[in-house]
């Protein structure tokens, strides 16, 4: 809960301000004194009757009425004091700027906690503990550097660390964003990232609200909080990135199954952030730049028209671009006969489009123009520097008011930092966002152009079995046994090879001229069967299934061995690993070995549309064997989809699943048979 104290106080207190401007209770007086806040500013420090200025009182009981309330204190006076502000004086917003809290051990943690307590109880804001603070166009209430002018059209910062923060926003201001406002969360000891993104949705207004959120991410405490407001953002035009730190294998180093095996928490992130909607990044640099790619108007196509006065710059963008996935179209001499008469000879139009050094703003002008009208491109890149000849000021004058004007996005490289560092400054006075390298602002357009919006349609699916799978699952524990397995995949509709489990030869036997042969035999009671050489394939006669039924039956931790129809084709796997806190990743590949050899796996977070199940199929590296390859049969993309929404369903129904897997399902055409399955419980 965000309060409106928070966002507009009309006083606010800086609990152990200084002179000292190299403390941070003096730097965020400091701060926020000369912002742009215009309430009322108390100061607190026992020792001053005068703080820069400020009215200063000798502890919290005098203060007057207080909306917000900023902390730099130590933290062993922090509980006692917000306390006081809260019972006392009415104090509906505290950023604890302190330090020594949860990161310093058990007894930081318990304070933590009864600040977090004390804030719930009262309705208030608690921002922090350790963290910088938080600013707005109405407030600066930080007390670090850089504190950039706050506009409401800019985009939305809301880091987990403080130091990050600094360093994002450095990265970000550098390149010309403009921001609407920057939340540091800290430690986040009532309010986490995902908090301020569920204000940010609560609060949305078209037109005023930020359209572009970047997040820097430790902990995702809410992962259903974050789905759903990030979600509902992007359907009300929001575009959101994020760096999530602190990922982890270990999640995987203790499965009962191959899925639990390769899913870690990580991927589980990954799938999340997917289905929201958030464009993942993996640097400060690379959420910045996405954020600067962000603040343009929205690139609908890959079809780039690159506008250059150095070749060098060009050829690089084309090459990050086209190795991406996207394109740089061939632009024929027919096509742009009327634009190549308004350039000096020597000119290139043939994309990209070379200008030459001795290009002027006018010539760069019709270029900008002239691609904004060709149906054959979605966007433009203009990579404008300074030899030091002359100034960059008209061009860059143009490249704003193109940008204006301009129907496509219009992005620009300006690589001249110190030839150009003036006419640069200015192009960001007057709103410009720029990158200094074309080979960042390829790596962010790659970025935006893999992301796809997610879908918000929400499909009932129910399966027809609900009360006899419950049933057949009642009371199960750990790894349930394969027969029962078997016996729901029945009941979610998935086919399988016919099957007997048996336990002596005499049983073997007769389940074998049951079964009819080609039969395969397995091993009943280790998980990886094919780690202990418990699956052989391709029995053909019954001096076969007893040789084998004894041998099988010998291997440790053998309890019964199964028999079962041969079925034949291209293997594939549906898995299921739970991970705390997010629910099921539903994963699917390539089967048997080989998804242990090639990874080739793509996954997703339940429960999963048959639109997203589809997206899986079709992002496996393996897609065209499962099309079907050089005359080999593939597997009917829709079959396979299919059972991954069944598998789905399955979970809503039966949540305490932890993993399963099909591994493998075989089958050509429209037949798709689990010839295994393991499911832990």
């Amino acid at each position: 809960m965000i309060t409106p104290q928070l966002i507009n106080p009309k006083s606010i207190a800086v609990i152990g301000a200084s002179e000292n401007m190299e403390k941070p209770g003096g730097k965020a007086l400091y701060n926020v004194k000369n912002g742009t806040f215009e309430g009322n500013l108390y100061a607190i420090n026992p020792k001053s009757d005068n703080i820069q200025g400020v009215q200063t009182f000798k502890n919290v009981s005098n203060l007057p009425q207080t909306d917000l309330a900023i902390l730099a204190i130590p933290a062993t006076m922090c509980v006692s004091t917000i306390k006081t502000l809260l019972e006392e004086k009415n104090t509906k917003a505290v950023i604890v700027l302190s330090a020594g809290f949860s990161e310093m051990g058990a007894e930081g943690k318990k304070m933590e906690q009864e600040m977090a307590h004390l804030a719930d109880k009262h309705n208030t804001t608690l921002i922090g503990p350790n963290c910088i603070g938080v600013m707005n166009p109405l407030h600066q209430s930080v007390f670090t550097t850089p504190v950039p002018r706050m506009e409401w059209k800019g985009a939305t910062l809301i880091s987990s660390s403080g130091a990050t923060c600094v360093f994002i926003l450095e990265s970000a201001l550098s390149k010309g964003l403009s921001f609407s406002s920057v939340f540091s969360v800290g430690n986040a000891g009532q309010t986490c990232v995902e908090d301020v993104l569920e204000h940010l949705n609560e609060t949305y207004e078209l037109g005023k609200s930020p359209k572009t959120i970047l997040m820097y991410i430790e902990s995702i405490k809410k992962p259903q909080v974050l789905l759903k407001n990030a979600q509902e953002l992007i359907s009300k035009g929001c575009r959101l990135a994020a760096v999530k730190s602190g990922t982890s294998d270990a999640g995987g180093r203790a499965a009962a199954s191959h899925t639990g095996a390769m899913l870690n928490s990580d991927m589980a992130v990954d799938a999340l952030f997917r289905k929201a909607g958030i464009i993942r990044c993996n640097s400060r640099g690379e959420l910045t730049a996405v954020g600067a790619v962000l603040q343009h108007p929205k690139l609908n196509g890959k079809r780039i028209g690159i506008i250059t006065h150095a070749g060098g710059p060009a050829v690089m963008l084309t090459d990050v671009l086209s190795n991406g996935g996207m394109d740089v179209p061939h632009l024929p001499d027919e096509m742009m006969s009327e634009l190549l008469v308004e350039l000096f000879e020597g000119s290139s139009t043939a994309n990209p489009i070379d200008i030459l050094a001795t290009g002027t703003a006018g010539q760069l002008e019709k270029c900008i123009r002239f691609c904004d009208g060709l149906n054959e491109i979605d966007g433009v890149v203009v990579i404008f520097g300074s030899p030091g000849l002359f100034s960059n000021a008209d061009a860059y004058r143009v490249i704003r008011e193109q940008q204006e004007s301009c129907r496509k996005p219009i992005y620009t490289v300006l690589p001249s930092i110190i030839n150009a560092d003036k006419e640069m400054e200015q192009f960001v006075n007057d709103g410009g966002v720029f990158f200094e390298d074309e080979f960042v602002l390829g790596n962010a357009l790659l970025s935006e152009s893999r992301y796809v919006t997610p879908s918000m349609e929400k499909e009932v699916r129910k399966l027809k079995n609900e009360t006899e799978i419950k049933t057949l699952l009642k009371d199960k524990k750990g790894l349930i046994p394969t027969q029962i397995g078997f016996d729901l995949l029945d009941l979610i509709g998935v086919k399988r090879p016919k099957n007997k489990i048996i336990s002596t030869e005499e049983e073997a036997i007769n389940a074998a001229q049951e079964l009819g042969f080609p039969l395969v035999m397995k091993v009943v009671g280790p998980t990886h069967k094919s780690d202990v050489g418990g699956v052989i394939l391709d029995i053909t006669s019954m001096d076969g299934v007893k040789e084998n039924f004894n041998r099988l039956i010998g291997i440790r931790n053998a309890t019964d061995v199964e028999l079962c129809q041969m079925e034949r084709g291209l293997e594939v796997l549906i898995g299921v690993k739970k991970e705390p806190g997010f629910g099921h990743i539903i994963t699917c590949g390539l089967g048997g070995i080989f998804v242990e050899i090639l990874k080739d796996i793509q996954y997703a977070l339940a429960p999963v549309t048959r639109s997203e199940a589809l997206q899986m199929i079709r992002s496996l590296k393996s897609y065209k064997l499962i099309q079907g390859f050089r005359g080999k049969e593939g597997i009917d993309e829709e079959v396979f989809a299919d059972v991954i929404c069944k598998v789905s369903d399955l979970l809503t129904i039966v949540p305490k699943i932890e993993e399963m897997d099909l591994n493998p399902l075989m089958g050509h055409g429209n037949h798709l048979s689990a010839v295994d399955v393991v499911i832990k419980i």
